[in-house]
């Protein structure tokens, strides 16, 4: 599942939300991950790359019959921490769940939160993926080098929209380009959007330059030519898709993204299990695995305490990152 037009969101999140059961077409009994009333919160806004990590998984999970009737809904602002604040405050709520990622990370730090993620119960790392740079079919920017040197001349100049706050994913990328590129990051223009929807919008009406998502939220943009892709940010071209890495193209950058899944605090171990359980479960399906297939999505599965320990060292790695930017 992709960014798609606002009736095809409307019609995945009506498939979601009330339609009946759906028969396994992948062989999956069930077996100890019916959560019945599970609810999924997408602390961003429709299309963006956790809105879609968590529809997906919502339905996969229903096609293989882990579990059914799971609710997604949107609670954005703050980059995610509105979101986190509530799930914090949902306390012993094991039929609740986020879907998060780097993004919701660098947001706890830029907006100083109350709330971190070391509050929450860790259950899942699911994917990553690269992020890719693109501008509108109309850009004069026809190469990354066409748009990087464009950008050394005027920093300010060029806006770069990204789908998170300061210190997440789509903010990073480009302060790591921009550094690559002989430009001070602290002369880049960057504009937040709360999630790839509205970046989205910005891109294909020149509000900016250029901007950097996930490669899974624009596929379809860029196959039907409204965004043209000028270069992925990982350290492989991503299979399909006409576009040079950043080292490729002579910019010293390697960088991914991830998503995953936690709950509220507060949890029963049985409780906890169970969500664990039905990401394994749902990790190990022929429908979740087609769809990263489709996405352009890495399996990066982590459980647990590794996944908890793994949110520790991206705290630190973030608060890293900013400090050697000079941000």
């Amino acid at each position: 599942m992709r960014l798609r037009t606002p009736l095809a969101l409307l019609g995945a999140a009506v498939l979601v939300l009330v339609g009946p059961p759906l028969l396994s077409t992948g062989g999956g009994t069930g077996t100890g991950t019916q959560i019945p009333g599970l609810r999924l919160m997408v602390p961003n806004t429709p299309g963006g790359g956790y809105d879609i990590t968590a529809r997906t998984a919502a339905k996969n999970a229903e096609d293989a019959g882990l579990t059914h009737g799971i609710e997604v809904f949107n609670l954005p602002g703050a980059g995610g921490t509105v979101g986190l604040s509530r799930l914090v405050g949902e306390h012993g709520n094991g039929k609740l769940a986020m879907s998060m990622g780097l993004g919701v990370v660098g947001a706890v730090r830029s907006n100083d939160a109350p709330r971190t993620l070391a509050d929450t119960t860790p259950i899942a790392r699911l994917t990553e993926e690269q992020d890719v740079v693109v501008v509108a079919a109309d850009s004069p920017y026809r190469t990354i080098d066409d748009l990087i040197g464009a950008w050394k001349k005027n920093p300010g100049g060029l806006p770069v929209g990204g789908g998170s706050s300061p210190g997440g994913p789509d903010h990073l990328a480009p302060m790591l380009m921009a550094r690559a590129a002989g430009i001070s990051p602290r002369d880049v223009n960057y504009i937040p959007f709360d999630g790839g929807g509205e970046l989205l919008a910005s891109i294909l009406g020149s509000k900016v330059a250029f901007g950097v998502s996930g490669v899974g939220e624009y596929l379809d943009q860029i196959e039907a030519g409204e965004l043209r892709l000028l270069a992925v940010t990982g350290p492989e071209r991503v299979p399909g898709l006409d576009a040079p890495t950043l080292q490729e193209a002579g910019y010293d950058v390697n960088f991914t993204n991830w998503r995953g899944l936690v709950a509220p605090p507060g949890l029963t171990e049985a409780e906890r299990s169970k969500l664990i359980r039905l990401a394994e479960a749902l990790h190990d399906s022929d429908e979740w695995r087609a769809s990263m297939e489709r996405n352009g999505w890495d399996d990066a599965f982590l459980t647990g305490e590794k996944f908890g320990d793994f949110l520790e060292a991206e705290d630190r790695r973030v608060v890293s990152v900013l400090k050697e930017l000079g941000l």
